[in-house]
């Protein structure tokens, strides 16, 4: 089964920065929990916590494709190291200001100014994109170790985080994740070996401005933003339904369970060989997820207990990973080698727009209606990223209108971009 994996990891430099990159990305999955704790206990808010936190998603969403423009224009490297360091100013006048009392608006200023940290899972697969520019097959399986660590971040992110706040002091879990996101920043960015090249602007012969230009991206993104809802909404739904049961403690637990099914099947897939192009596969992908995430609807609406849930929840997580795989595959083959990083940063920042509408519409839902009436929303939305999908499906042809050459001579393999995500949640 490791042959796969043990192939990638052959060439020069690839397990220090994927160790880098791991370590770097613990920090996104991190900060969410440790700051809604950190303030919730300092100011006796969940409703100031709450927004702050969301406040610092929606420029994080903003700012990841700017980090990613400057990224493709001058290198990783060279926006990496000043991006951390600089990031780490706003997030220490943070802590200072919930520590001392500081008027609220302080705190959103301070976490809106710390949301611009370079997109460490974006930059890696970039990496392996570069490395095994010539191998396709490679490519799809470094995709899928990707995806497969995103989603082991996420299942030890919140609970290590939970750890800190609790068993320590409040300020201990953004404390811990800031130094491992700028630990493993700076560490990734050590790793010259295997950086990609930075290309001249007209290079590739594309045209200038946002990779959205490209119309494949537009599609893959929107799925993304939809498959965001997804996981926003079917978070808050399944702390709801496990609280209306008595049983609050055990919903950290049954969410870990989703993120491991998504774990495995990315790891799985990874040692199947695709016989099939990125376009197919990701249509297979995205109705695979609209159909298993039915099963938690089911559950919910026929009273099932927690136990059934939890294994409802950990085989739908497994329709998630294909379509996050094969997107991020698509990216890399639909957009010129200068937007690789940029034209990844979008599909993550429509990821975590859906997850904060999917959050707050869920949450909404949770008030006001019986438990599991959210999965509604979830699987609504499963079944719009497979629509979206459908209906754009034309413009993810990597032969289509995003390509500007035939071949990948360049660290992003794009075979055509003249007609692609990853993560991360660093999404990482």
């Amino acid at each position: 089964m490791f042959t796969s994996y043990r192939r990638i990891f052959a060439a020069p430099g690839t397990v220090a920065f994927t160790l880098a990159g791991l370590l770097g990305r613990m920090t996104f999955s991190m900060t969410g929990v440790s700051i809604v704790v950190m303030i919730a206990t300092r100011r006796d808010s969940y409703a100031l916590a709450g927004t702050v936190s969301a406040a610092g998603l929606v420029t994080a969403a903003i700012g990841m494709p700017l980090v990613g423009r400057l990224v493709d224009r001058f290198g990783q490297a060279r926006v990496t190291v000043p991006a951390t360091v600089l990031n780490l100013l706003p997030a220490g006048a943070l802590l200072l200001c919930v520590h001392y009392g500081a008027p609220d608006w302080t705190l959103y200023v301070c976490w809106a100014a710390a949301s611009f940290a370079p997109n460490l899972g974006g930059m890696a697969r970039a990496r392996w994109a570069h490395v095994h520019r010539d191998d396709p097959e490679a490519r799809h399986v470094a995709n899928s170790l990707e995806q497969a660590l995103d989603e082991l971040c996420f299942m030890a992110g919140p609970v290590l985080a939970m750890l800190l706040c609790t068993a320590l002091f409040p300020e201990a879990g953004l404390i811990v994740a800031g130094a491992c996101g700028s630990t493993g920043a700076l560490l990734f960015a050590a790793q010259r070996r295997t950086e990609p090249p930075v290309q001249p602007a007209a290079s590739d012969g594309g045209s200038a401005g946002s990779p959205l230009r490209i119309p494949g991206l537009r599609v893959t993104a929107s799925a993304f933003l939809a498959t965001g809802v997804v996981f926003g909404s079917m978070e808050v739904t399944t702390l709801a339904y496990a609280d209306a049961l008595g049983h609050k403690a055990l919903a950290g637990g049954m969410l870990a369970l989703v993120a491991g099914g998504s774990c495995a099947a990315g790891l799985t897939l990874g040692v199947l060989r695709p016989r099939r192009p990125p376009v197919v596969r990701f249509l297979l992908g995205t109705a695979a997820m609209a159909l298993l995430l039915l099963m938690p609807l089911t559950a919910a609406l026929t009273g099932a207990g927690l136990g059934v849930l939890a294994a409802v929840l950990f085989v739908a997580g497994t329709g998630t990973a294909p379509t996050m795989v094969t997107g991020m595959t698509m990216i890399q083959e639909l957009l010129p080698q200068r937007q690789l990083n940029e034209g990844m940063a979008v599909a993550v920042s429509g990821i975590v727009i859906g997850i904060s509408a999917g959050a707050a519409a869920g949450g909404v839902i949770a008030q006001h209606a019986a438990p599991g009436t959210g999965y509604w929303l979830t699987a609504g939305a499963a079944s719009t990223a497979l629509l979206i999908a459908l209906a754009g499906r034309r413009t993810l042809h990597t032969g289509g209108a995003g390509a500007a050459h035939p071949a990948p001579t360049h660290p992003a393999p794009h075979p055509a971009p003249a007609p692609a995500p990853a993560p991360a949640p660093d999404g990482s």
